[in-house]
C-alpha cells in the first residue's frame, strides 16, 4: 500500500518527466522554426514541420507506399508504353501536330535511386511534350537496394539507345536528343550523358534539375544549414549506400557510379543545372557546373533563393517563383534543342 509520501514522490517524478518532455518539444519546435525561416515564405507549408527522412527498410517502405500515386497527364498528349531492349519499359509522350523530325527528351524520374516510378511524372512529361512539341521518353529503371549499381543506370542507358533507334518512327531526330532528370534522375542523366559521349551516342543537351551527383556529399558533416528541408543528409547517406552497395567512401573507381567522380568533362553537351540555395545538393551542383565550364562546356546555372529540394514539384502550379523556375528550365531545353522561340511552337 502506497504512503502519502510515496504518492507525492511519484507525482513529482511524473511532473519532472512531463516538464523535460515539454522542454524537449519546445527546443525541437524552436529549431524547426529557425530552419523554416530560411524557406521562401510562399513555399512554407505545414507539411514541412514534419520531416520524413528515409534511413532504413521501414521508412523506405513507408516512402514507397506514399509515392505510388501517378500524376494526371495534360490533355491532348498521346501516351504509349513500350518495352525497352536491355532495360525495362518506358512511356512515350507525343504531342499533337509536332514537327517531324523534331527534338526528343529522355527524362529520368527522381527518388534517390530507391523509390519512384515514371507514372509519377506523367504530368511533367506530358506538359513538356505539349509545350515544346517534342517527343518525351520516360523509362522505368530498377531501384536500389534490391538492385544496386549498375542496374538502374544500365536501364536508363538502354532507354537512350532505344530512343535513338526509335527516333525516326517517333518523329524525333537523333542529333536533337536531350537527356534530363530530377534529383537522382538528374544524377543518372548526367552519368548517362557521360557514357553516351564515351560511346559516340549523340546528346545535344543535358537538363539537370537539382541532380544527385556526388556520393561524397554524404561524407560532409556541416552543410551550413542546407539539407534540413526535403532531402536530408541522413536520407542521402542511406540512398547512396543502397545504390552503391556499400557506404560512400573517399574512393570510388567504378565509372558512371557517381557523375561528379568523373575527372575529364571535356566534350560533354551544354547543360542547364537548377538548384535551390537550401538544397543539400547545392554545393555539389555548383561544383559540377564550375568544372563543366572549366572544361569548355556551356552551362546555364540557376540558383533559386529560399528553395528546398523538390519544392517545384509541390508548388509549380501555384507559386509564381516555382512556375518561373520550371519555365526557365523548359526555355533552356528549347534553346538546347534549337526549337525556336515559344511563340513559334504554340
Amino acid at each position: 500500500m502506497s504512503t502519502p509520501r510515496g504518492a507525492a514522490a511519484g507525482v513529482a517524478a511524473a511532473s519532472a518527466v512531463a516538464a523535460t518532455a515539454a522542454a524537449t518539444v519546445a527546443v525541437s519546435v524552436a529549431r524547426r522554426h529557425h530552419t523554416l525561416s530560411a524557406v521562401a515564405p510562399e513555399l512554407r507549408t505545414p507539411a514541412l514541420w514534419l520531416p520524413r527522412p528515409i534511413t532504413g527498410k521501414w521508412s523506405l517502405s513507408r516512402a514507397r507506399r506514399r509515392s505510388r500515386l501517378a500524376t494526371d497527364p495534360v490533355a491532348g498528349v498521346a501516351i504509349t508504353r513500350h518495352d525497352v531492349p536491355g532495360g525495362r519499359d518506358a512511356f512515350v509522350y507525343e504531342p499533337p501536330g509536332h514537327r517531324r523530325p523534331g527534338g526528343a527528351l529522355l527524362w529520368i524520374h527522381g527518388g534517390g535511386t530507391i523509390l519512384g516510378h515514371p507514372e509519377s511524372d506523367h504530368e511533367l512529361c506530358s506538359r513538356i511534350a505539349r509545350d515544346l512539341r517534342i517527343v518525351v521518353v520516360s523509362p522505368r529503371y530498377r531501384l536500389a537496394p534490391e538492385h544496386p549499381f549498375p542496374a538502374g543506370f544500365d536501364d536508363c542507358f538502354a532507354a537512350l539507345r532505344w530512343l535513338h533507334d526509335a527516333a525516326p518512327a517517333l518523329g524525333g531526330e537523333g542529333t536533337r536528343v536531350a537527356v534530363g532528370g530530377a534529383s537522382a534522375g538528374g544524377g543518372l542523366a548526367a552519368s548517362v550523358v557521360q557514357k553516351a559521349h564515351d560511346h559516340g551516342l549523340p546528346v545535344a543537351f543535358q537538363m539537370l534539375l537539382y541532380p544527385m551527383l556526388d556520393d561524397r556529399t554524404a561524407l560532409v558533416r556541416d552543410h551550413r544549414g542546407r539539407g534540413r528541408v526535403g532531402w536530408t543528409r541522413r536520407s542521402n547517406t542511406y540512398a547512396w549506400t543502397c545504390y552503391l552497395g556499400r557506404g560512400p567512401s573517399v574512393a570510388e573507381s567504378r565509372p558512371y557510379a557517381a557523375a561528379a567522380r568523373r575527372e575529364d568533362l571535356r566534350g560533354l553537351p551544354p547543360a542547364w543545372i537548377g538548384v535551390g540555395d537550401l538544397d543539400l545538393f547545392y554545393a555539389e551542383n555548383l561544383s559540377y557546373a564550375e568544372r563543366l565550364r572549366s572544361a569548355g562546356v556551356p552551362v546555364d546555372l540557376v540558383v533559386e533563393p529560399g528553395m528546398y529540394h523538390g519544392a517545384d514539384f509541390d508548388h509549380h502550379a501555384t507559386v509564381p517563383s516555382m512556375h518561373a523556375f520550371r519555365q526557365g528550365m523548359l526555355d533552356a531545353l528549347a534553346a538546347g534543342l534549337a526549337l525556336g522561340p515559344a511563340a513559334e511552337r504554340s
